[in-house]
């Protein structure tokens, strides 16, 4: 093991080189990022944007299962600020999520260092500022966590990947929009939608090309939908996609001509240049919306000759019938239980069907008025944050200065129309095997996450949810992710082991519903407190609020 002085010599290093490998127990990866205000335009109308080392998207992290990753941030906005690392599980590490409940925010001015591992884990991931309204400006860019060498990969390795960022937009300021949800009123519909911070018309001249690809070669191209609220639908004009991996997990390799991406989701597809060498459209529009909206970017042929066409693959049904046909392309997903992967149970050996239940959870979202202002709630509870991240009052020992444990029952309310504004952490029993019912009866579509686990997502269907509905289970290869949607009038299924002791947070990918408290906390304690289930407070953790002043608890030993 290498001494500490020399790890504190390479992350010297790093502050003027960008990113650097230090060998170590696994692989060190240090960057150094500037987080900073900058015009920008999806749309073509120019607002303040947030900008990671003046890009947007922002600088890609590109690493390797098991890599330790260091992210010395500078704030320079006027604001606090958070990022967090959606999809990465931080094992024993909740202290490193980046939400409001486990961390205090970096100020104005100053800098924190991130450092985590990406602990048994490939796959697709993003990561985006959670604090205010910040995600809508931006902020938002690529983690991609490859195999290790020694672990095959169930397809071959493709000539390059791409990043594609894809979501909704709107033509006002993030402070305008946190503005307008403060004052208790809704920010409506988007304006539009952007592709890696751009939007393009079909027969726009002069559009840049998105990337390049060589006639018979195949591509991997990694799309992540980091709108606020509009599940989109995404075409490759005349070229097929054959799915390999969903947030985390290889999957059986389906082909299609378009697919779903809900709000916070991930995935992967092959793209083989296969066609006459010129300019193709990708196109992304709206789902289950009133009205449509709509973007392209170019695919390029290196050698090309030809515009695009200005015919473009049809989109998929609309209304009803486009619910049910993509309700269809979810059950199409399935996991790829011959495919090796980084994880404490490789595919094929994690039989999740045949374990015992130990608690059910059944949430159902609402939309509320709470003294005449808009309110978001599960089971009648909507959520506010603490001046004091939640973890930290609990690491001190003192929670019932802040909040109480389990407001919000594990089966819903009679009448969903009252809500009560209070911070909403449930107590989770370490290793346990949850059942997680996610039951919608609103008239849009709903998109939930869960930080520190992936779960199973075992079951999406119409109507409402009652105990014979077990028996349509996936209990065999249902695609292990962290993120799920629920239709309209609809219900979801995920099932998971809280083995991962920390404070995460479960909740609403539509952000406008997360501000609004449509999200809750899971305190999953290990009874031993050991370092062998979760690791001890950092030392460079900031302090803020009730504890900033307080001793430091004894630290675990073992």
């Amino acid at each position: 093991m290498e001494s500490a002085s020399v790890k504190i010599v390479a992350l010297l290093l790093c502050l003027s080189i960008g990113a650097i490998v230090v060998k170590a127990e696994d692989p060190y990866l240090f960057f150094e990022w500037n987080v900073t205000y900058g015009t920008i335009a999806p749309l073509g109308v120019p607002l303040q944007g947030i900008l990671i080392n003046g890009q947007l998207p922002g600088p890609r992290i590109n690493c390797t299962s098991n890599n330790n990753i260091v992210v010395n941030v500078y704030n320079n906005l006027d604001e606090p600020l958070l990022l967090t690392w959606t999809g990465i599980q931080q094992r024993k590490n909740s202290w490193q999520d980046g939400t409001p409940g486990t961390m205090c925010p970096i100020m104005p001015g100053t800098n924190f260092t991130y450092h985590f591992q990406v602990k048994d884990q490939i796959g697709s991931f993003f990561y985006f500022p959670t604090t205010g309204l910040h995600r809508t400006a931006g902020g938002f860019g690529a983690l991609d966590v490859h195999s290790r060498n020694l672990i095959p990969v169930p397809f071959d390795k493709p000539a390059d990947e791409y990043n594609v960022f894809l979501g909704d937009w709107y033509n006002k300021g993030h402070k305008t929009l946190k503005k307008i949800l403060d004052g208790g009123r809704t920010i409506g519909r988007p304006d539009g939608i952007h592709i890696n911070g751009k939007s393009n018309k079909v027969g726009d001249k002069a559009i840049e090309p998105l990337f390049t690809m060589e006639a018979g070669k195949t591509y991997r191209y990694r799309m992540c939908n980091v709108g606020m609220r509009t599940s989109v639908n995404v075409r490759i004009q005349g070229h097929a996609m054959k799915l390999v991996e969903m947030e985390g997990s290889h999957t059986v390799q389906n082909i299609y001509d378009s697919l779903d991406i809900h709000v916070g989701q991930c995935l992967s597809v092959l793209v083989t240049a296969d066609q006459e060498p010129k300019d193709y459209y990708l196109v992304v529009s709206s789902r289950f919306l009133k009205y449509d909206i709509s973007s392209v970017a170019i695919l390029h042929y290196a050698n090309g000759k030809g515009p695009t066409s200005s015919e473009l693959p049809a989109p998929p049904p609309t209304n009803t019938e486009g619910i049910a046909w993509s309700m269809n392309q979810f059950r199409s997903f399935r996991w790829n239980l011959t495919a090796s992967a980084a994880r404490p149970n490789p595919q094929g050996s994690y039989h999740y069907g045949k374990i015992n239940i130990t608690r059910t959870i059944k949430i159902v979202n609402s939309r509320s008025q709470v003294g005449g202002k808009l309110r978001f709630g599960l089971n009648g509870i909507s959520h506010v944050d603490t001046d004091t991240p939640l973890k930290l009052v609990e690491f001190f020992g003192v929670p019932e200065k802040t909040f109480k444990y389990d407001l919000m029952a594990d089966e819903p309310p009679s009448d969903l129309s009252k809500v009560t504004i209070v911070p909403n952490v449930n107590n989770a029993t370490f290793r346990n095997f949850v059942e997680i019912i996610f039951e919608n009866q609103e008239k849009t579509i709903q998109t939930y996450h869960l930080d520190g686990y992936s779960f199973f997502a075992v079951a999406i269907e119409p109507g409402k949810w009652s105990p014979e509905k077990r028996k349509n289970y996936n209990l065999v290869d249902a695609v292990s992710k962290h993120n799920i949607q629920v239709y309209p009038n609809s219900w979801a299924t995920v099932m998971t082991t809280l083995d991962n002791a920390g404070m995460w947070n479960l909740r609403s990918e539509m952000w406008e519903r997360f501000y609004l408290g449509q999200q809750l906390y899971f305190s999953v304690l290990s009874p031993s407190r050991s370092l062998r289930d979760e690791y001890n407070l950092p030392d460079n953790q900031p302090l803020c609020g009730i504890v900033k002043s307080m001793p430091m608890p004894a630290p675990y030993t073992s």
